[in-house]
């Protein structure tokens, strides 16, 4: 579904993201895990086409986003780490504004309160957005994010600042919503990717530090630190034997 081939972004002198290859399969969760900083928001706004790259390219399913930016981009619900909200609009006006501007062909009503029920608000529907908690402000998000019926959904930290009875029903959401959508779920929590994602790709300073799936990437991270563990544990002796042998 998406194909990053050393997507790049520069600001002036320092490079953001740098040489970027990974894939995300269709039909698949895919947690794109880095700490604060290391360039996860800065690659889903190129994917999403809100950021140009500085070099580098991906595809969304067969559509280059530089060269087919608009047709990419109705392939893709975007739910970013603070996404804008009108706050005296209520939940249900606001969505179907949402999906007015998104040209969603149809019945716009009905897509509507599927995305309210899909997302858990439609109890809120006719609440001012300004009045819900953090929770169903983020649920509304995504909510907005699935309207248009999209293929594709980009998460940008989407449990950020939620509670953790919160945390949990959003990731029951986004579980359901693996059913039906290919979803790249940013997050710098590790816990965050072991309960919904089946593949994951870690960045780090702007670099790939590892992709695949969680399961192999999990094993050889564990492998790592048994390593490290059993130098760690031996003789000095030994140790600076084995070291001076390498």
């Amino acid at each position: 579904m998406i194909e990053a081939d050393k997507l790049t972004r520069r600001f002036g002198a320092r490079t953001a993201v740098d040489a970027l290859t990974f894939s995300v399969p269709r039909g698949q969760i895919v947690g794109f895990l880095g700490p604060n900083g290391a360039g996860k928001s800065t690659t889903l706004k190129m994917l999403s086409g809100f950021l140009p790259p500085s070099s580098g390219t991906a595809r969304i399913g067969d559509h280059d986003i530089v060269e087919d930016s608009e047709a990419a981009r109705r392939l893709i619900g975007y739910m970013p780490e603070s996404f804008p909200v009108y706050p005296e609009m209520r939940v249900e006006e606001y969505l179907r504004f949402r999906a007015e501007i998104k040209g969603l062909r149809g019945d716009r009503k009905a897509a509507v309160a599927k995305a309210m029920e899909v997302a858990d608000i439609t109890d809120v529907a006719r609440r001012l957005v300004g009045e819900l908690s953090k929770g169903y402000k983020q649920r509304v998000g995504l909510a907005d994010a699935v309207v248009a019926r999209p293929p594709l959904l980009i998460l940008d930290e989407p449990t950020e600042g939620l509670d953790p009875n919160q945390i949990l029903r959003f990731r029951e959401v986004i579980r359901e919503l693996g059913r039906a959508h290919t979803i790249l779920l940013s997050t710098h929590i590790l816990s965050e990717v072991e309960a919904v994602c089946s593949h994951v790709v870690i960045i780090h300073q702007g670099r790939i530090a590892k992709t695949g799936p969680l399961e192999d990437v999990r094993a050889e991270l564990r492998d790592a630190r048994r390593a490290v563990t059993l130098v760690l544990s031996v003789p000095e002796a030994a140790r600076d034997a084995w070291q001076g042998d390498a």
